[in-house]
């Protein structure tokens, strides 16, 4: 299995904006709270690794985002399982590799929606999801125009993937952005 030390140096050799860095920090942690929240506890490294992995290609290569992925992810012998993983993530929108694993599921629907809670939590006063509240981030859902970005159809479609309703998905992957959020803060201060 792909260590975490070279997934990082191969996250940083194509990833320089803090953006993105902290966005694969984020995903990371919560793959790695989800595998132990849904008892994958033995596949927590693997979860993690696929999070901190799974937008190698985007900030090079935005065109050929989940297409030049396996190239890059050949550099440090990930195997198919971690390949198919990190394609699946970008189902319907830039790859073909349809989501099958539970953790493929949960990486599809929480990508999207990390990106959702993190922009909501900046426009706190207390710039954090520790006093983020699911009705507050269901207004901000629900406000089209608020980070326009973060696609809603794809966050309701992995739900509905996880065969969660929406309010489940919300509600625990904010719950485990609370669990990483300072984890996140020391890796993009070091």
């Amino acid at each position: 299995m792909v260590t975490r030390q070279d997934a990082l140096a191969l996250l940083k050799k194509y990833n320089q904006e803090p953006f993105h860095l902290q966005h694969a920090y984020t995903v990371e942690a919560v793959l790695r709270w989800f595998a132990q929240e849904l008892g994958y506890e033995d596949e927590a490294d693997f979860w993690a690794i696929v999070g901190l992995l799974h937008d190698v290609d985007f900030e090079q290569y935005p065109d050929q985002h989940c297409q030049k992925a396996p190239e890059l992810l050949a550099e440090i012998g990930a195997d198919e399982a971690c390949i198919h993983a990190i394609c699946s993530h970008g189902y319907g929108l830039c790859s073909e590799v349809q989501p099958e694993h539970e953790m493929e599921k949960v990486l599809f629907a929480c990508d999207e929606l990390t990106g959702l809670i993190g922009a909501a939590a900046r426009m706190r006063p207390s710039k954090s999801v520790q006093d983020m509240e699911l009705s507050s981030l269901k207004k901000k859902f629900k406000d089209k125009k608020f980070a326009a970005g973060c696609s809603r159809d794809v966050i309701r479609q992995g739900a509905e993937m996880l065969g969660w309703d929406l309010d489940m998905l919300l509600d625990k992957t904010l719950c485990a952005m609370r669990a990483c959020e300072s984890e996140i803060a020391q890796q993009m201060q070091s």
